[in-house]
């Protein structure tokens, strides 16, 4: 018998899929994949110690940017003495706790009576910009070298190697000595802060690269071995396209990750080579000169010199926690 034109002719298929759909419902969704960067963050996120320390690490970049704003609201000059806050028989603050009130938040430095608020967040901006720069040197080299000698391998990866044994071999603190005391106070047209934090960046860049090189070296050598590296040489790509757009990739997260723990190591750096003289030069503010300010005076007035100290231990501490848990969320081995 055959369909009139008014009879209407469906699809058989169709009937299922929307009764199938109808019982799914909206509730039910296809599960979507996450990527890398998606489960590195959750895991970061979960991470709630990392997070503190991200969060204190952003605090005192923020208070380091805008050092010269809080002075002008909260504090005094840096290189404004206030002698009346001062003993003059002893040269300890007069008011207790180092001199912290009202005006001075965080005391007065002794002898001189300048404050120790500005001069602490001065010091962090000194301190931040040091550790960051020569951070940023130290990952360039070590990226270049480690990354040429563990790819290049032969001669280049004996000598690049030796190298690095003899730079982690070398004193670094006897060499910044003798280099800093024979450059001038100021030169290439910068004050003495600023011309020797570029010569600490240099100093502590140069000697910082082989920490990373050799992680790099060592991951290289295992990358070089994989499949999509040989894939791109059966294709005929050169050794600095492999490099940069094959190997490269592949070492962000452990370049990240150590970057982020040589920074807390270059603070440190600073603050002893202040401590010992040779960086930046008074009355500079830096948080490892306050300290060898205070040796003289722990002992009757400890609050100049537990503030500083502090400052470097929250900060040394904010960012170990916070490469920790970045070393955590990047590892693909991790649950």
């Amino acid at each position: 018998m055959s369909l009139g034109p008014e009879a209407s002719v469906t699809d058989d298929k169709s009937a299922p899929d929307a009764d199938a759909a109808e019982v799914r419902g909206p509730a039910e969704k296809a599960i979507a994949g996450r990527s890398l960067k998606q489960i590195a963050w959750r895991r970061l996120k979960r991470d709630k110690v990392a997070v503190g320390g991200a969060v204190v690490v952003l605090f005192l970049i923020v208070v380091a940017i805008l050092a010269p704003l809080l002075t002008k609201l909260f504090g005094h000059p840096i290189d404004e003495y206030h002698i009346d806050q001062i003993d003059q028989t002893f040269g300890t603050p007069i008011k207790p706790f180092g001199g912290i009130s009202s005006d001075f938040l965080l005391g007065v430095e002794p002898t001189s009576g300048r404050d120790v608020f500005s001069r602490i967040l001065y010091g962090a901006q000194t301190s931040l910009t040091v550790a960051f720069l020569s951070a940023f040197v130290s990952t360039i080299l070590g990226v270049v070298f480690g990354a040429s000698a563990g790819y290049l391998g032969g001669w280049v990866d004996s000598v690049i190697s030796r190298v690095m044994d003899f730079l982690l071999a070398f004193p670094q603190l006897l060499f910044s000595i003798a280099l800093v005391s024979v450059l001038p106070y100021s030169f290439l047209g910068m004050d003495g802060r600023w011309s020797r934090i570029v010569v600490l960046v240099g100093v502590i860049g140069f000697f910082g690269w082989p920490y990373i090189g050799r992680i790099v070296r060592g991951q290289t050598l295992s990358l070089r071995e994989r499949e999509f590296v040989e894939a791109a040489r059966s294709m005929g790509a050169r050794s600095p396209r492999i490099l940069f757009r094959e190997l490269l990739p592949n070492l962000a997260a452990p370049i990240l990750v150590y970057t982020t723990l040589i920074i807390p190591t270059n603070i440190l750096t600073e603050a002893a080579l202040s401590f010992l003289g040779v960086g930046i030069p008074p009355p500079n503010p830096s948080w490892g000169g306050m300290l060898s300010d205070a040796v003289g005076t722990y002992q009757i007035n400890p609050t100049y010199m537990i503030i500083p100290g502090a400052m470097i231990f929250i900060t040394v501490l904010a960012f170990n926690l916070f490469g920790d848990g970045l070393r955590d969320a990047l590892d693909p081995k991790a649950r």
